[in-house]
């Protein structure tokens, strides 16, 4: 792992911080160095580091995906006790307020990620060279990603266009509406799907596809049904992509950054960290906190046992559907599968604990799985599992919620729900055949059972309508955002309003 150390003047109260990039696969061996902040950009070398930076806070998002579960209906929060994690507790149980430092945490996150790329966007024109139009649509990709994930969370947010945030700018610069955000994020991204190579150079670096999904996306999101149908086919229709044939081996590790990979935040576990820095680790965070508590078995390593499945999401898959295995593991049925295992203590069968709000049930697409070497740091926290943060299944199932809720193709929408149940059940006999508000029921049904456990499932109850009455304790006109942290309220000195419902 390389690493590249900035000391940006950017603070802003949004955040100060000194900016600690690692990369992946595609950084030299350098030794780390100061910058002065307003003197950089002089070199193509000098664009290519501060992308890196700005690549790097992706692998913070493994809260986002973790509690966009545990928040959901799909899982509870679990862990040792009641008051283990508090924070992830409450989001569970909906009943998080402005306080909750594991909110701060994704806002203060996002934003060092927009901050990063604007860093880069502030200085575009400081000089030309070869390339430097791939590297603007890198930057403006990312810069989207992130504002996708803060209007997500939180609505609308502070926007400064192509430029860092500074100190008592969050006095004097307004919230923008979610519509505004929306706007910018469509603008970088049209700019991107234009600009960016359909190949990336190297793994994890964003590609044309990748800006057309999440376009799309972005479409669906504000119900824009049309544009996300057209931007949508035009991916699958030019598409490199295609569905891996063996659903499980999408998350294990010879599955990563294949076919099916649209978009993959990259971890490695040649970096560790410790828990007073979690996202300072080059682990997949979320992978640990996922895992069995006590766990001695064979395929995977023990965790800390949050995010684990309800009874009712287990149920949901319909018998015959192969992903259930793969994303939910029964622990009882994996002990009396695995009876001959000799454990620790030399023993038959494996071991596990029991944490708080067992359901026997785990999120197995994001265990940790055993590995061989030496990780740095808590093993925990270095966990090597990328996150498959767009799918080819979700684009076809985005596609087909489109061209269905936009009365535009029934036919087509069928088409695309029914390539994915096919790989589900390896078998035509479960093809879908309904039309209208019936065939949406079945489309977004079919987002929970083909995504679970990745961090999607909240916000596509949010987004449609259907999160009261499913999710346990979500009240209308309140939880379809998380609040703003109460600190950035208050550096505002009432520049920034607290969202409704958590206003005292």
């Amino acid at each position: 792992m390389k690493k590249y150390i900035y000391i940006f003047l950017l603070t802003g109260m949004l955040f100060s911080t000194i900016f600690i990039s690692c990369s992946d696969d595609f950084v030299e061996t350098k030794p780390p160095y100061s910058i002065d902040v307003e003197n950089y950009f002089n070199s193509e070398e000098d664009f290519n580091d501060a992308l890196i930076a700005a690549y790097d806070l992706l692998q913070s998002s493994y809260a986002n995906v973790l509690l966009g579960e545990i928040a959901s209906d799909n899982t509870l929060c679990g862990g040792e006790s009641p008051t283990d994690v508090i924070g992830w507790q409450q989001i569970d149980d909906m009943i998080h307020t402005p306080t909750n430092s594991n909110l701060k945490n994704i806002w203060d996150w996002m934003f060092a990620g927009v901050q990063r790329a604007n860093y880069i966007l502030e200085f575009q024109n400081k000089i030309d060279f070869e390339g430097k139009t791939q590297i603007i649509a890198e930057a403006r990709f990312l810069r989207a990603y992130y504002q996708f994930e803060l209007v997500k969370w939180f609505g609308g947010i502070p926007m400064k266009g192509d430029a860092r945030f500074k100190l008592g700018d969050e006095t004097k610069i307004p919230r923008s509406s979610v519509q505004e955000v929306y706007a910018v994020i469509e603008a970088d991204l049209i700019f991107a799907v234009a600009n960016l190579s359909p190949t990336a150079a190297h793994k994890g670096r964003v590609t044309k596809g990748a800006a057309q999904a999440l376009l799309g996306k972005a479409y669906l999101y504000q119900n824009k049904f049309p544009q996300a149908a057209t931007t949508l086919e035009s991916l699958i229709s030019t598409s490199p992509y295609s569905l891996e044939s063996d659903y499980n081996k999408l998350f294990e590790m010879e599955g990563e950054n294949g076919p099916e990979s649209v978009f993959e935040i990259q971890y490695t576990d040649v970096e560790g960290a410790g828990f007073t820095c979690l996202q300072c680790s080059e682990g997949n965070v979320a992978v640990g906190f996922s895992g069995v508590r006590g766990y001695d078995g064979p395929l995977f390593t023990s965790g800390f046992s949050f995010n684990v499945p309800t009874q009712e999401s287990a149920d949901a898959f319909e018998v015959g559907d192969k992903r259930k295995n793969v994303a939910i593991l029964d622990i009882t049925a994996w002990a009396a599968a695995n009876a001959n295992y000799v454990n620790a203590k030399g023993e038959k069968g494996i071991i596990f604990g029991k944490g708080n709000e067992d359901t026997g049930f785990f999120n197995r697409k994001y265990l940790p799985r055993k590995r061989s070497g030496n990780a740095a740091g808590d093993l925990n926290l270095t966990n090597p599992n990328n996150y498959r943060a767009i799918r080819y299944a979700d684009v076809l199932l985005m596609a087909a919620e489109a061209y269905n809720r936009g009365g535009i193709d029934d036919g087509k929408a069928r088409t695309y729900l029914n390539e994915v149940r096919k790989r589900a059940f390896g078998d035509t006999n479960h093809n879908i055949s309904a039309s209208g508000v019936a065939l949406t029921d079945f489309i977004l049904a079919e987002r929970r059972l083909e995504l679970f456990g990745e961090g999607h499932r909240f916000f596509d109850l949010v987004r449609t309508g259907k999160a009261v009455g499913k999710i346990p304790g979500f009240q209308a006109n309140k939880n379809e955002l998380f609040p703003i942290p109460i600190e950035e309220i208050q550096f505002s000195a009432g520049n920034w309003q607290q969202n409704p419902g958590y206003i005292k």
